[in-house]
């Protein structure tokens, strides 16, 4: 016999009992985002590498040391995307969705870095991701942080997460404010991590989110992004923290937010939580009003976000905020002792699937005594039984159980459907 084949580290399977949570979640999304009206967009798992590099930028962590990167047979060199954005883009620009038009658009699905796994951080992870194309001013930036909002208030988690925000400017502010940082932080290179020493030529304001505490402590005496910001920048940062108040959402102003991706500028915004130890962001986005120019479209203000589904559903599963009716998927399952009931349990569980189509209906096969079935009932965490033996066929009638309750009644066939919607 062959050795056993395990998955690829850091690309998990997710099980039959994971699933209900995921299939939860992604519903839940589903329906918010629908409310606000975006429109879902599917993109492939493959790119273009010269996507990932001229669109997330080649100074990025993503790019220079993350992204599956291979040739195919024709000698192109092709990328599991490592990220949605730029997928996005590029798949609406190609359409010729974005030029003089407003699209609203949502995506879900598997994303690709090569890290170290950990908890809540993996090589194939799944991302949830909105982006709005054709509208420059910050109420489109306050919908969608709103959104995110109502999305944590139907899952729970409003009390659990904090909203960071900030403004990066426009790239001639942040040019200036680069050279002060990088003069300030030269003078202290030595004292710097590893990561940072390299960004301080490469990519300065990574530097600012380190997680370095050493770092941390030199940048209390930096020079400040807030006295470097433009005009225009400042009044529209202004104005969604007026919008955000208004609309009863609180918020933290963070000026060391500036996230890790070179198509951002102006308002950034990350959703945080305590409860994941160092993976605390859950959902993170912010404003790419050059991204479409830079990837071959027309100028297009652009603003976005993107959440780990992975680590919301780490977070749902550590504050027990799942529902247990998501959990417990089996809603009926149907008992049947010998050949004639067998054939009649067939047309109850058509009938049921019919009266409710929400219903998950298992029917006992196999064979097996009473007691045998059963015990597959409780194993499915049914919620009721429906029995059916000789006698129950010849009087057109079955037995039903409720399971929690264990209360148990004697139900004509063609009534079974109406009691069970009365009851559910």
């Amino acid at each position: 016999m062959g050795s056993k084949i395990q998955a690829i580290r850091g690309m998990n399977d997710i099980l039959p009992v994971e699933t209900p949570i995921w299939q939860y979640l992604e519903s839940c999304v589903a329906n918010v985002v629908k409310a606000y009206g975006y429109q879902q967009i599917r993109f492939p798992v493959l790119e273009n590498t010269d996507l990932f590099k001229r669109g997330v930028g080649e100074t990025t962590d993503i790019v220079e040391k993350e992204m599956y990167t291979f040739d195919d047979r024709n000698g192109e060199s092709l990328t599991l995307r490592p990220e949605g954005t730029a997928s996005c883009v590029r798949a609406a620009n190609q359409a010729g969705l974005l030029f003089n038009q407003i699209q609203r658009l949502w995506y879900m699905g598997p994303m690709f870095r090569y890290e170290r796994p950990q908890k809540g951080r993996y090589r194939q992870f799944h991302q949830i991701g909105a982006e709005s194309f054709g509208i420059a001013t910050p109420d489109i930036d306050a919908e969608l942080i709103i959104l995110t909002a109502r999305l944590w208030k139907k899952l729970g988690l409003l009390p659990h997460v904090e909203l960071q925000i900030n403004t990066i400017a426009t790239a001639e502010a942040r040019e200036t404010y680069k050279a002060s940082l990088v003069e300030y932080l030269t003078e202290f290179k030595d004292k710097l991590d590893e990561d940072s020493q390299r960004r301080l030529t490469t990519n300065p304001l990574r530097i600012l989110d380190s997680k370095d505490e050493s770092t941390q402590r030199l940048l209390d005496d930096a020079p400040k992004f807030s006295d470097y910001v433009d005009e225009e920048s400042q009044v529209e940062f202004d104005r969604l923290k007026e919008l955000l108040t208004a609309n009863g959402i609180d918020f933290v102003v963070n000026q060391r937010l500036v996230r890790g991706l070179d198509y951002y500028s102006k308002t950034v915004f990350e959703w945080v939580t305590s409860h994941l130890g160092a993976q605390a962001t859950v959902c993170a986005g912010g404003r790419y009003d050059g991204l479409v120019a830079q990837l071959g479209g027309k100028p297009t203000p652009a603003f976005g976000f993107a959440m780990g589904i992975e680590r919301l559903i780490l977070l749902l599963d550590s504050l027990n905020l799942v529902p247990e009716e998501v959990k417990n998927s089996t809603d009926i399952f149907i008992v049947s002792l010998g050949s004639e009931a067998e054939i009649q349990s067939f047309k109850l569980a058509e009938q049921l699937r019919t009266a409710n189509e929400k219903w998950t209906v298992l029917r006992h096969c196999g064979g097996g005594n009473f007691k045998k079935q059963m015990k597959k009932a409780d194993a499915a965490n049914a919620s009721f039984a429906l029995i059916l033996g000789e006698d129950e066929v010849k009087q057109n009638c079955c037995q039903v159980k409720n399971l929690v309750t264990g209360e148990q009644t004697n139900c004509m066939i063609d009534e079974v459907s109406q009691y069970l919607l009365n009851q559910c």
